[in-house]
């Protein structure tokens, strides 16, 4: 096509399915529904990137793989008349330039991603917008004022909704480890004050790095607390409070999309992204055994850690509704649409229920969180995009109550309070159940698209599994 371009300079060339350019724009009777330059000029061309590079910049900061916002940056140029354009995203900014032969220099538009926060709610949005962009229902000029409308709205739900869900995430969770009620009660109320005094310290600008570790030191104080003024019972230990505002704290991490970066061959991306989730995971950790320290500094009686309870059948309906509730709140914390709330909801229970199942059948933990993160990413493939919600959403909602916060803190516990080299390999445990939920979750997206489409056609289209973004964004293989 580009050779069409420049061999009948004089001519507009046009692609198969998309209408004449027309040039006079003051004509709007014939101005068809989708507009691109046949012959691209520099103030068309920028204006498809500019839309195209800001679309990118809402997924990649809501979580989304760096193949996802490649192909969706090219499926929207595409729609718009710019076919061949080279996308470079490398984690903190997004670059793309249109080459237009070799009689014009080619165009280039960067976007940084500046900020990074989980709004499913908008993400959602987005993907209906491209949805309409490749189908050919919209302007490229329309296109931009929905984008303002949507990356300027306010959140769904209020701030207070989130702060509530977050606790009761923790509470959720709380149960699924094995707490009983007053234990769960407990830590949604400190993880909600978690929330809070994060909530404070972003307005302030503090790095994520010492928010995490304000949140992990807060979190093992609070429970410390509680249990040695007497208001929990003697026999009440906080490991599975502190497990519990733990596994929130990691929540909000990217270990995903750093998996799915790796998978799909952006390297560059998947070690930015590593570097982020160590950091974050590193300022986590010294909260923790900064809190526990000081508190055997104190002379605090020291709490034995709890040990994890027995798999029962007995409390595996306990352990689905807990996974249920854990999902759902996170959702909804991370303001998704009440449709994906339940979606998630489901994955939750589903993934919850399969990892009690199998610790009964006694696989092994990394096994275990392998084959019940597969199952959510092979279900939320199928059923997501049918109900047009992004599998993004289904999965990490998916996974959350399956986090290993009981084992990071028995690890750290065992490091900083006991002394003892054993809590080093149950770290790189806990590390490698993480990596197995990420990459289980990726592998079960890549299984459920030959069912979807049929594998020929995979083959032909996709170049890996796809969390976000249109599902046949191009003709053009993504290599």
């Amino acid at each position: 096509m580009t050779a069409v371009w420049f061999a009948q300079r004089n001519r507009p060339a046009r692609s198969h399915n998309q209408p004449r350019f027309v040039r006079d724009r003051r004509v709007d009777s014939q101005v068809p529904a989708v507009q691109g330059p046949a012959l691209p000029d520099e103030a068309t061309v920028h204006y498809v990137l500019d839309l195209a590079v800001r679309i990118g910049e809402v997924q990649m900061s809501s979580g989304a793989g760096a193949s996802d916002a490649t192909a969706t940056i090219i499926a929207v140029a595409n729609a718009y008349g710019l076919p061949h354009c080279e996308v470079d995203v490398i984690f903190t900014s997004i670059t793309v330039t249109c080459h237009r032969g070799v009689d014009y220099p080619p165009l280039t538009s960067l976007r940084v991603v500046r900020s990074r926060s989980l709004d499913y709610t908008r993400l959602a949005l987005v993907e209906r917008l491209v949805r309409d962009i490749t189908r050919g229902r919209i302007r490229v000029r329309d296109a931009h004022i929905e984008l303002n409308k949507i990356t300027t709205a306010p959140h769904p739900y209020p701030r207070w909704v989130a702060t509530l869900a977050w606790g009761g995430m923790a509470a959720g969770i709380t149960v699924l480890i094995g707490g009983d009620a007053l234990m769960a009660l407990f830590a949604g109320l400190i993880t909600a004050l978690v929330d809070r005094v994060g909530r404070l310290l972003n307005r302030r600008a503090l790095p994520f790095f010492f928010q995490q570790v304000v949140g992990g030191a807060l979190a093992t104080t609070c429970a410390l607390l509680l249990v040695a003024s007497g208001v929990l019972p003697d026999d009440t230990r906080p490991t599975l409070v502190v497990a519990a505002a733990i596994t929130v704290l990691l929540s909000g991490l990217s270990v995903v999309s750093t998996v799915q970066d790796a998978i799909t061959g952006y390297n560059v991306t998947a070690a930015g992204r590593t570097i982020e989730v160590s950091m974050m995971t590193a300022g986590l950790i010294a909260g923790v055994v900064l809190a526990l320290n000081v508190a055997v500094s104190l002379g605090l009686p020291p709490q034995a850690l709890a040990d994890p309870l027995a798999p029962s059948f007995f409390r595996l309906p306990a352990q689905i509704v807990a996974g249920t509730v854990a999902a759902a709140s996170f959702a909804v914390a991370s303001y998704a649409t009440p449709r994906a709330v339940l979606v998630a909801a489901v994955a939750g229970g589903a993934g919850a229920g399969s990892f009690s199942a199998l610790a009964i059948a006694h696989v092994g933990q990394i096994t275990s969180a392998a084959v019940a993160a597969t199952a959510i990413g092979f279900a939320g493939g199928l059923l997501s995009r049918r109900l047009r919600i992004p599998p993004l959403v289904v999965a990490v909602s998916g996974i959350v109550p399956l986090l290993p916060g009981l084992s990071t803190y028995r690890a750290l516990f065992e490091l900083a309070v006991e002394r003892t080299i054993t809590g080093l390999p149950t770290l790189m445990g806990a590390a490698g159940t993480a990596l197995a939920l990420a990459a289980g979750v990726v592998l079960g997206e890549y299984l459920a698209q030959p069912v979807r489409y049929g594998l020929g056609r995979l083959e032909r289209r996709l170049s890996g599994p796809r969390l976000a973004g249109p599902l046949r964004p191009t003709r053009r293989r993504l290599e």
